[in-house]
């Protein structure tokens, strides 16, 4: 009887033909994210600038369109988005405008550190009256439960309508307001309610100078209420 017959072995792949399946892979891969990003960026964009100017509108009640303005180291111009951000962004703060295209205020985007990490927010502020017109919080990974309360909590989020700033606004403890600058802290969130105060007044400082009266700032554009972030 005759011994079986051993199996052929496989014959391993080269390397080059390894290298080279590896690279057309990953090069398809690539083009594959690179086609979907482009694709979808028009939508991302335009849901992105519906939701600012829904936010500028909570934020500065009574505005009908908006406008983007840019500083440029001397005065508040009148800008369009660039198509795409190369180098820093420039600093900006969107003008709010009724239906007439008398301003109502500004809506002045800010950020900084949280308890957990970087709290977005956009407030509205009006320079005649020197007073904050409302405050929202755009983007904030603060603790569940706690922390994300300072966008949660209604009644924090709306004490900052009216809010005057003649005297710097504080946050005080929950029940203690005795001030109109003050503001009640979340209970259980006092640091993530100090770090909204924080974002606002720093951001108030150095924007306030910059910010002329209603009746001095620049008009709207005829196309204004399509303006984009």
């Amino acid at each position: 009887m005759s011994d079986p017959v051993a199996p052929e072995a496989e014959k391993e792949p080269s390397s080059p033909v390894l290298v080279g399946t590896l690279t057309f892979a990953g090069l398809m891969s690539g083009l594959l994210i690179v086609g979907a990003w482009q694709l979808t960026l028009p939508a991302i964009t335009a849901h992105k600038a519906e939701s600012l100017k829904a936010t500028v509108f909570e934020v500065v009640p009574g505005a009908a369109s908006i406008q983007r303005l840019a500083w440029d180291g001397g005065a508040l111009v009148a800008k369009e988005a660039p198509a795409t951000q190369q180098g820093p962004a420039e600093p900006v703060v969107y003008g709010a405008y009724d239906q007439g295209g008398k301003l109502l205020g500004y809506a002045v985007p800010a950020e900084g550190p949280g308890f957990q990490d970087t709290i977005s927010l956009l407030y509205g502020y009006d320079p005649d009256s020197k007073t904050i017109l409302g405050m929202r919080v755009l983007d904030s990974r603060e603790t569940p439960g706690l922390g994300d309360k300072i966008f949660k909590d209604l009644a924090f989020v709306g004490a900052w309508a009216g809010l005057p700033t003649e005297t710097v606004p504080v946050i005080v403890g929950k029940g203690k307001k005795t001030e109109a600058h003050q503001v009640e802290a979340i209970s259980g969130a006092t640091i993530s309610s100090k770090a909204v105060m924080r974002i606002i007044t720093t951001s108030h400082a150095e924007w306030t100078p910059r910010l002329p009266l209603r009746a001095d700032a620049p008009a709207p554009a005829p196309s204004a209420a399509a303006e984009t972030p």
